[in-house]
C-alpha cells in the first residue's frame, strides 16, 4: 500500500510524526510536505496534491493534516473519486472507511496530539468498508453508490 501525505504549516508537526510511524510499520509514504516549518504552502496548494496523487494511481489512500483539518477536508472533496473525511478519534477514523468509505482522512495539528494521530490512521487503515457493520452493508453500498451517482453529476 502507497499513501500520499501533506499538511500546511500547521499541520506540519502531526505530518512529521504520522509519517515516521507509517514508514516504521513497512508502509510506502509519498510525502508532498511541507518539507520544514521554513517552507509553508497553504492547505489550498497541498491538499490537491495528495488527491492527483490518488487519482493518478500514484497512491491508494491519503492523509492531509491543517489545524483543524476542515479546510484540507473541504479542498479534497472538490476532486473527483476523492472522499474525505475530517477524523479526530479513532473511532471517527474507523467510521471514516466503514460507513464513508473514505479514501482520505484530514486531521487538525492543533487538536490532535501526535500519538493520537497515529492510532487514529492505525484504525482508519486497518478497517474495510461496511466492516463491523455487516448488518448495514446493503444500505451503506448503496448509498456510497449514491454519493458516487451525485458526483457524476456534479464533475463533468
Amino acid at each position: 500500500m502507497k499513501i500520499a501525505i501533506a499538511s500546511d504549516l500547521s499541520g506540519y508537526p502531526l505530518k512529521k510524526a504520522i509519517v515516521e510511524h507509517l514508514k516504521e510499520k513497512g508502509i510506502e509514504v509519498l510525502d508532498f510536505g511541507i518539507p520544514n516549518e521554513n517552507e509553508p504552502h497553504p492547505y489550498t496548494e497541498q491538499a490537491p496534491k495528495v488527491c492527483k496523487a490518488i487519482q493518478n494511481g500514484e497512491a491508494e489512500k491519503g492523509i492531509l493534516i491543517c489545524g483543524t483539518g476542515q479546510g484540507m477536508a473541504i479542498v479534497a472533496n472538490k476532486h473527483k473519486g476523492i472522499y474525505a473525511c475530517v477524523v479526530d478519534s479513532v473511532f471517527s477514523g474507523e467510521r471514516a472507511k466503514i460507513i464513508n468509505n473514505a479514501n482520505v482522512i484530514t486531521l487538525g495539528g492543533w487538536i490532535t496530539a501526535p500519538f493520537l494521530g497515529c492510532e487514529i490512521v492505525d484504525a482508519w487503515l486497518s478497517m474495510q468498508f461496511t466492516q463491523k457493520m455487516e448488518f448495514k452493508k446493503e444500505f451503506l453500498t448503496k448509498n456510497f453508490h449514491i454519493v458516487e451517482d451525485i458526483e457524476k453529476e456534479n464533475f463533468r
